[in-house]
């Protein structure tokens, strides 16, 4: 499929950009009009949580979305989503090491030994660390472009680890955990069958040259 004008490319990722700011600017507006609720920690909890793994799962689909469709130029995309799945992760992170633990380091760790979900959310953000790291041109440059990608493979485990924290956290109602699951479990098949479909491709024999030549 023939890519957008240049100019209509960067207004969609401008507009994208602008639209991804927005659960932290309701988060924001409501915090300063008090509509939080009667528990306002609980509820940026849940929400920053929300939107990391809605981020992780919409930075995955952009692969499968571009080859399906054929629009290519949807990976310029990829990048900013995936940084916006590390910006809500460490909104998260900071909500619980701040606002509900108050930096107490020997209550957080009592909490990691003993409470096996958030084990599974800080393992989730560890993993998404060293892809936000990287994530600029230079690093691809430094890496290479293959150890790069292999790197960047752990934003599956990250989901698969998000995805794990969220069945564990809410332990009664699974509707919506379970739904984030499928959807994953739905990229990792793609992959997979995207990964099969090359390896077992027949390659073009080889053309044997005459003697002599």
């Amino acid at each position: 499929m023939k890519p957008p004008p240049e100019k209509f490319a960067r207004a969609l990722k401008a507009l994208a950009f602008v639209v991804c700011l927005g659960p932290a600017f309701v988060l924001l507006w409501k915090g300063f009009h008090n509509l939080l609720g009667a528990n306002p920690i609980d509820v940026i909890t849940r929400t920053t949580g929300k939107w990391t793994l809605t981020f992780l799962l919409i930075t995955l689909s952009v692969t499968p979305v571009r080859r399906i469709t054929g629009m290519a130029w949807l990976i310029r995309f990829r990048r900013m989503l995936g940084l916006y799945a590390f910006f809500y992760g460490s909104l998260h992170l900071m909500t619980y090491v701040w606002l509900d633990k108050f930096f107490d380091v020997h209550d957080m760790l009592h909490d990691i030994a003993k409470r096996r979900f958030i084990t599974a959310g800080l393992t989730a953000w560890t993993l998404m660390l060293p892809l936000a790291l990287t994530s600029t041109a230079g690093w691809i440059r430094r890496l290479g472009g293959k150890r790069w990608q292999k790197l960047h493979r752990l934003i599956y485990l990250s989901a698969a680890a998000g995805v794990v924290h969220f069945i564990w956290l809410v332990k009664a109602d699974l509707r919506r955990p379970l739904t984030y699951g499928t959807v994953l479990a739905m990229l990792l098949a793609f992959r997979l069958i995207t990964w099969l479909r090359t390896r077992l491709r027949p390659r073009p024999a080889a053309v044997q040259q005459p003697l002599g030549t």
